[in-house]
């Protein structure tokens, strides 16, 4: 998919406060960045435009031409919700919706209740002189629109509320009944203006998307944050409606794999051609705690040459892959898919019809799961947040395994049966062969094609059964391995990375996320 670029509304939510902000969010190949509103000086020598005093005549028809809401009551200022097109606060040029009111008159209004601002504005006089300050963060609650002032109005709400637009365009208590001069900006005053502001940028370069609520297994409800490399978060950027949280979702992933992808094709060039990066990217890895509680922390995955890597970061330098927390052979490694999240009504018929691997105890509610089985029975179990990652995984580790069983060309294992020191070896070439670790002797050769099956103790014996091509008998062979898990893998890789070389399209229609996305 090509790289994105995106501007739209959404709200930045507070875990604190309970309070949600509209922002504006502005996507670019490499940057997404987060806006607020505010009110600039555009002419003149004050740009800083953070306090302005504004005198306001009372006009008889539309008084003052504007509606407030908020207040003290609800641990937020009153702030102004409504501007009455060419009526006294608009023809001001110097007042926008969402300005909080900082004075009235010269009286402190700051930690004023609704109805006390009120009943000032109302009994104020024919000259109104308000202070104010834009509320970049003016919670969602209060419902305020973002654009330009309405058609007038002459009707107002009766009982003032907090949440409700108080109307201050009546005469309010008015001496005089002649039409007063209107409110006018000066040739020489400051001219302001509402804009967005660039407030903080994340470059999506090894950014990663959590759409979970720390430490749970909670999805949070159309809202996901964004992550920089350094740990920079946007915050939880929370959508309207789920189609607009999935096209922002999908949107700023397709721009970090993008980048991902540029990201490993210079790292490529100082790589040899078998010490390449097939796939890297983040996923969430669950940890078993010592209660039920099951905790994902994020990781970062690399197929790279000949090795799985397991990272807490993302390997910036050449020395940094050295430094991962885990490293495993390819060819010893099993990767099963594990859930994915069509819909709660069909997942039982999904599993019915893709064969999804039920092994493990599965009573999180995260999607697109994989695992990733590795040697002495161990195994690691992993969460992507979209399917597509579900399905670009897939095909990469089938790719990176591939790849390494063919330039390999074969391993070699020490067995024992009996007493005997024996060696295993398993060749794309000449399929299975054992041989005496002394006297090199070949005890036994069979094709892939000739193992019909195979049992084993879950510990460190295995039984394969080869069919003889003379007699057409079953031949059982018995050995024992330190590691039984990581031959088993290895047998696991060869036999597919044979049937791929010879018929690749039957490989391509075992996978199970790619039969997902294709569905959906």
């Amino acid at each position: 998919l090509l790289p994105q670029t995106k501007t739209g509304i959404a709200l930045l939510y507070e875990e604190t406060s309970q309070n949600a902000y509209d922002i504006r969010l502005k996507l670019t190949k490499e940057l997404l960045t987060v806006q607020k509103q505010d009110v600039v000086c555009v002419t003149g020598s004050d740009h800083s435009a953070n306090h302005r005093t504004v005198t306001l005549h009372r006009q008889p028809v539309g008084g003052l031409g504007l509606s407030i809401k908020g207040g003290a009551e609800h641990k937020v200022p009153v702030v102004i919700s409504k501007i009455f097109k060419d009526q006294a606060a608009d023809q001001t040029g110097m007042l926008f919706i969402g300005d909080a009111i900082i004075q009235v008159n010269g009286i402190n209004v700051e930690n004023a209740t609704h109805e006390e601002v009120v009943h000032l504005l109302r009994n104020a006089g024919d000259e109104v002189t308000i202070t104010v300050q834009y509320l970049r963060e003016a919670p969602s609650f209060l419902k305020l629109p973002l654009g330009s002032p309405g058609p007038p109005s002459d009707h107002s709400s009766g009982a003032s509320s907090p949440l409700f637009d108080s109307g201050l365009h009546l005469n309010g208590n008015s001496t005089n009944t002649a039409p007063s001069s209107p409110s006018s900006p000066i040739a020489n005053e400051p001219k302001y203006e509402k804009r967005w502001l660039d407030t903080l940028s994340v470059p999506l370069s090894m950014a990663r998307i959590s759409r979970y609520k720390t430490g749970t297994d909670k999805l949070r409800s159309n809202a996901f944050e964004v992550l920089a490399l350094d740990g920079v978060s946007t915050g939880i950027l929370q959508f309207y409606t789920a189609q607009e949280s999935g096209d922002w979702l999908r949107a700023i992933s397709t721009n970090i794999s993008d980048l991902t992808l540029q990201n490993m094709k210079m790292a490529n060039k100082c790589c040899s051609p078998s010490d390449q990066i097939i796939h890297m990217g983040w996923v969430n890895e669950r940890l078993e705690g010592t209660d039920s509680s099951q905790l994902y922390k994020s990781k970062f995955l690399a197929l790279k040459g000949s090795s799985f890597y397991i990272f807490s970061t993302p390997p910036v330098s050449t020395l940094d892959w050295v430094r991962a927390e885990k490293i495993y052979n390819l060819c010893e490694v099993l990767f099963k898919i594990h859930k994915l999240w069509l819909a709660d009504d069909c997942w039982l018929q999904a599993n019915l019809y893709l064969g999804i691997h039920q092994d493990f105890d599965l009573e999180d509610q995260r999607p697109y799961c994989f695992s990733v089985m590795v040697g002495h029975g161990k195994s690691h179990y992993f969460n992507v947040e979209l399917g597509s990652d579900l399905a670009v995984w897939e095909k990469s580790f089938q790719r990176a395994i591939f790849l390494e069983v063919q330039r390999t060309g074969s391993k070699t294992y020490m067995c024992s049966w009996q007493g005997d020191s024996l060696c295993f070896t398993v060749d794309f070439a000449l399929g299975f062969t054992c041989f005496d670790s002394k006297t090199k002797d070949v005890l036994w050769r069979f094709k892939f094609s000739q193992l019909k099956g195979s049992s084993d103790d879950g510990k460190t014996r295995v039984k394969l059964l080869f069919q003889n091509l003379d007699t057409k008998q079953i031949e059982t062979k018995e050995l024992e391995f330190q590691d039984l898990t990581a031959v088993l893998h290895c047998i696991h890789s060869f036999i597919a990375a044979k049937v791929a070389s010879v018929d690749p399209v039957f490989i391509d229609s075992q996978s199970i996320a790619r039969k997902y996305m294709y569905s959906n």
